[in-house]
């Protein structure tokens, strides 16, 4: 296009929508931190269902009173409903989403599929938010979620820019694209949400269950080919730095993201402050340069809210306050795509802060480095010797006097043991007492802080009462007319201007004037009083307004259980042929190398699943099973898909799709679609932990069958088994499970100097890479055809001891999975197992075999583990 002529107007700037600004509320002193700097929206969590069951959280009894004082404020409340919620719960979670929804609240963040149905068979318009834990990734995923009624989506936070304009602009509803929001600050999850089952395999603290036991921030040893990678100080090799956004911020508006989410449900109210207080800035600033159609100049904070213009937004001083607030150090994570050098440093998995230089010298009472950040005395200190699981000297600085180019620190006595600090360690400022004592006065006490716009008309004429109209930012309005009528006015008639000057006194309200449209006639005046007079009526008539709770539609409880009606509508609809209940159970062997598939054949296996690293093999595996199995009808190949797909990946699919294998498992939303002219099951990383979701896929994706979340033990297994017809499931009896799910690759990032498979040399290709964890265990690790590396558990589980219960609820179909077993490991294992399911051997027999042949050592799983949240009183 060429570019216009000087006659010509520009082009007008893209009409842009500003993103709210959505911040975490642990308690009520972060809810007041967050309303009182600026915060759109807050999120919080109850006492049951939510994935943060350390924070503080609220109850339901609280939320009337929460939502009032928010709604007063201007400002949204989203309740984190954000778990997997198993069978017997949903009588539970029913009871509980009647009292949210009741309650007013703005929204639901949700997780499970089942709840998502059951939310939209209560109510029909109480907005549904599909949580980060969904692993929404594509427009797949997003279409997937406005079909059980979502409202918005929040996206996997491993998706780039360029990611998320291709998933808006994929969007073909005629109701127009989805409302997007993304994470733009706080810590990163190194696997992708939803996802991650490492601390229910490590120790049956589910994260899908809100008991995120953090493993990602410990050391571990990289082993290469059996010997271990001396990669000097860095062992923290799956702890990412800390998010932040900022940097990026005008190009998530621009990709039209609707929400800016900042993570910190545990963190303190100081810090929900300070992030909410740095984004609140910087998305004004924004939104004012590109009013102004001059985003490479700073412009100051638009002045609409009626107040003084703050000084320019100063990304070098917001930095500095996002470094103090908690950082493991600071970067944009995906947002800017994949570099696998720089997303984990490796060096720490906890807070630093800003860092302040490298130790020159140390003395019998002092230190000395070169200042590279401001200090100043009664800063807080940690030394960093490269050991961050050892004790750190560290302290509170007493004094701080420049001598040329160096800066001598002086501490309190017996404050550090300075024979354990040496020349070359780092420093960082861990406290700023002066910015915590600014912050903390952002919100205590009662008063109004932050103030949003009101929006005034004034009417009226001669021998008429003014009328006053108010709207507010959320769509309230309210009208008042004075007691007494307008006169001509002799003199000093009501401008624009004295109304502007008596009508903006809205000190102690939470308002500012924003515009005001004078539509008076003619030259009039009515009494000061009366302005005045007026104005307070008008404003009690709008916080009325606003505290009024949220009505939303709702189908009475008196027509009997939802759950149970959905539960007996999705049994009606023809699914599955059940086997008889004496047929003989079937034994799926999962593998993963094909040299696997045929000593999986010679032990019976008539239905094998593959999930190779390299899709390309799947063709030669398809080729060699269809010359063993002959013309034996019963015996199926069915291959695995990688478990996460993102916009530009088609062409994996149409590898796995060359295949032409008998069936695909299902593991993700695109998968749904790109497989649906073919046999399809569903895989455990559907998150299948109650009927409601299995009846989704089952009777409205057409799945054969689906596996069983991981998240289960045998009660809940059970439970399962009880609400939906057995013949809908397969049950993972045996696996090496699947801990972390990632985007950042390993093989990368430490066996590479590239950035990315452009440049990296696919290490994966050339070796056998684990992780060796402080009790000594090495977890492989292995990489798919995105490049995205899974953790293995080092040891095999079993539920070998919980068979005949399983047999005896219906159940048919058991997954036995290997990952590098020998042949003869494999052939030694599968023949026990079918020993097992015959009766031949009983489930503490194969149990006590497994153990003392096996030398990493075989657990019982998560099967045996009732998870946490499971043992806590409603």
């Amino acid at each position: 296009m060429s570019a216009p002529t000087p006659t010509e107007a520009p082009p007008p700037h893209p009409v842009l929508t500003r993103p709210e600004i959505l911040s975490p509320a642990g308690d009520w002193d972060c809810v007041r931190a967050a309303v009182e700097n600026g915060a759109d929206a807050v999120y919080f969590g109850l006492e049951r269902f939510n994935a943060r069951m350390r924070a503080k959280n609220f109850t339901v009894a609280d939320l009337p009173k929460l939502m009032e004082f928010l709604h007063r404020r201007g400002v949204r409340g989203y309740v984190t409903f954000n778990v997997l919620v198993f069978a017997d719960e949903l009588s539970a979670a029913e009871d509980y989403l009647r009292a949210i929804i009741a309650s007013g609240v703005d929204a639901a963040i949700v997780q499970d599929i089942g709840i998502c149905r059951l939310i939209r068979a209560i109510s029909p318009d109480f907005p549904i938010h599909t949580s980060t834990q969904m692993t929404v990734t594509s427009a797949a995923g997003v279409e997937f979620a406005r079909d059980l009624g979502a409202n918005l989506v929040v996206l996997a936070r491993e998706n780039s820019l360029k990611d998320i304009t291709a998933i808006r602009e994929a969007q073909q509803s005629a109701a127009g694209p989805l409302p997007l929001e993304v994470f733009v600050h706080g810590a990163l999850c190194v696997a992708y949400s939803g996802q991650c089952l490492t601390s229910e395999s490590l120790g049956g603290r589910s994260a899908n269950r809100g008991e995120c036991a953090q493993a990602c921030r410990m050391p571990y040893e990289l082993v290469s080919d059996g010997a271990p990678v001396d990669l000097g100080d860095r062992r923290y090799l799956l702890s990412p730095q800390d998010l932040s956004g900022l940097e990026v911020l005008p190009e998530l508006i621009r990709a039209g993201v609707a929400s800016l989410k900042i993570e910190g449900r545990l963190k303190s109210p100081e810090y929900v402050a300070n992030i909410t207080r740095v984004y609140r800035r910087a998305l004004d600033t924004a939104m004012a340069e590109f009013a102004s159609g001059q985003l490479s100049s700073v412009a100051p904070a638009p002045t609409a809210r009626g107040e003084a213009a703050p000084a320019p937004f100063d990304p070098q001083s917001a930095r500095y306050d996002l470094e103090m607030g908690f950082s493991r150090g600071l970067y944009t994570g995906w947002f800017r795509g994949i570099n696998n050098q720089e997303l984990a440093h490796a060096r720490f998995g906890t807070k630093r802060g800003v860092f302040l230089g490298t130790v020159t010298r140390v003395g019998r009472d002092h230190v000395a480095l070169t200042l590279v950040a401001p200090l100043k005395p009664g800063d807080g200190l940690v030394f960093d010797a490269g050991r961050p699981d050892e004790k750190e000297e560290g302290g509170r600085v007493y004094q701080v006097e420049t001598r040329g180019g160096e800066t001598v620190l002086r501490f309190g006595q017996g404050d550090l043991d300075f024979s354990r600090i040496q020349p070359g360690q780092l420093l960082w400022k861990t406290n700023d007492p002066e910015l915590d004592r600014r912050v903390r006065q952002s919100y205590e006490g009662d008063q109004i802080r932050f103030r949003r716009p009101l929006h005034l008309e004034v009417h009226g004429h001669a021998g008429a009462p003014l009328t006053l109209i108010a709207r507010t930012e959320e769509g309230h309005v309210a009208r008042m007319d004075t007691t007494s009528t307008l006169v001509v006015a002799q003199k000093q008639p009501l401008s624009t201007e004295r109304l502007r000057d008596q009508l903006g006194r809205l000190g102690g309200t939470p308002f500012v004037l924003g515009e005001l449209d004078n539509q008076l006639e003619g030259d009039v005046i009515v009494a000061v009083s009366e302005l005045n007079d007026v104005r307070r009526r008008l404003i009690t008539a709008v916080d009325t307004l606003r505290a009024a709770p949220q009505r939303w539609t709702m189908n009475p409880a008196t027509l009997g259980p939802v759950a149970a009606s959905l539960l007996a509508t999705d049994a009606a609809v023809p699914g599955p042929v059940a086997p008889a209940p004496d047929a003989p159970p079937e034994l799926i062997v999962v593998i993963r190398h094909l040299h696997q598939l045929e000593a999986a054949w010679a032990t019976g296996a008539r239905t094998i699943y593959c999930e190779f690293e390299d899709p390309k093999k799947y063709r030669e595996a398809v080729t060699r099973f269809r010359e063993l199995r002959g013309n034996d009808p019963a015996a199926s190949l069915w291959v695995i898909p990688p478990r996460v797909f993102k916009p530009g990946e088609e062409w994996i699919l149409r590898q796995v799709l060359s295949s032409e294998a008998d069936g695909y498992l299902v593991r993700n939303y695109d998968h749904l679609p790109w497989f649906a002219a073919h046999r399809r099951r569903g895989d455990f990383s559907l998150n299948v932990a109650n009927p409601l979701t299995a009846g989704h896929f089952i009777n409205h994706h057409g799945l054969e069958r689906v596996t069983a979340s991981y998240d289960l033990n045998v009660a809940q297994l059970e439970a399962l088994l009880q609400g939906a017809p057995a013949a809908w499931f397969d049950i993972t009896l045996h696996q090496h499970m699947p801990m972390f799910h990632m985007e950042h690759c390993v093989f990368c990032a430490f066996l590479s100097t590239g950035t990315d498979y452009r440049n990296c040399g696919r290490p994966c290709d050339r070796h056998d890479v684990r992780l060796r964890d402080r009790v000594g265990a090495e977890h492989p690790l292995k990489a798919d055809a995105g490049c995205r590396n899974t953790v293995y558990n080092s040891r095999a589980q079993t539920g070998a001891e919980f068979a005949d219960r399983l047999l005896a609820l219906g159940a048919r179909s058991f997954r036995i999975e290997f990952l590098n077993e020998s042949a003869d490991e494999l052939q030694r294992t599968v023949s026990r197992y079918r020993q097992l399911l015959r009766g031949e051997l009983s489930g503490g027999e194969l149990w006590r075999e497994f153990k003392l042949i096996n030398q990493l050592g075989v657990t019982r799983g998560q099967l045996e583990s009732a998870p946490p949240l499971m043992r806590r009183k409603p």
